[in-house]
């Protein structure tokens, strides 16, 4: 079996984006300056974070990490620095999210959530499946894709810590296990 890039992965995730957007457009309000989920202390597999280093070695090298509080790789107009590499838990941020849930051992429920800065439209529980984003599948992609470089550890890296100035005040713990 043929393994999977992050490119591919990142790809197939654009497709989909880009359906819900067309179909949800009106309602989402994610744009350059709308960055409150533009957080500190994210996390990603390694495999994401190799895919940043090797596009932007230069800003990391030299650039200096937005303020603590923010993504690292926010910039100053709330622009993302680094948008074409992206993470994929950026990719898919403002839109309806749904995923299962497991309550108990007896009870299994969906949940559904969206971005309380869009605009109002129907409700997200009366929103079709298929017109939600699904959280897991392509969670469990990329954590194959990891376990192929790294054994099945699924070790993730603090974004932050990717930039040579911040990692210079960090402590070795920015690269953590699962």
């Amino acid at each position: 079996m043929r393994s999977v890039s992050l490119d591919e992965v990142h790809r197939s995730v654009e497709e989909v984006v880009e359906r819900l957007s067309r179909h949800h457009g009106p309602r989402l309000n994610c744009r350059i300056g709308c960055c409150q989920c533009c957080v500190d202390e994210l996390t990603v597999f390694e495999v994401e974070a190799l895919h940043i280093r090797q596009r932007f070695a230069e800003l990391l090298e030299a650039g200096e990490p937005h303020a603590e509080g923010a993504c690292a790789f926010l910039g100053s107009g709330g622009d993302c620095r680094i948008y074409e590499a992206r993470p994929y838990v950026c990719r898919t941020q403002g839109l309806p999210l749904r995923w299962i849930e497991e309550v108990s051992e007896e009870e299994i429920v969906e949940m559904r959530d969206i971005c309380p800065l869009n605009e109002p439209g129907p409700p997200v529980e009366e929103i079709p499946e298929d017109l939600c984003w699904s959280i897991g599948p392509v969670e469990e992609r990329l954590a194959k894709l990891q376990a192929s470089i790294d054994g099945g550890c699924l070790r993730r890296v603090l974004l932050r810590s990717l930039f040579r100035k911040a990692a210079r005040t960090e402590s070795p713990d920015s690269v953590l296990g699962s």
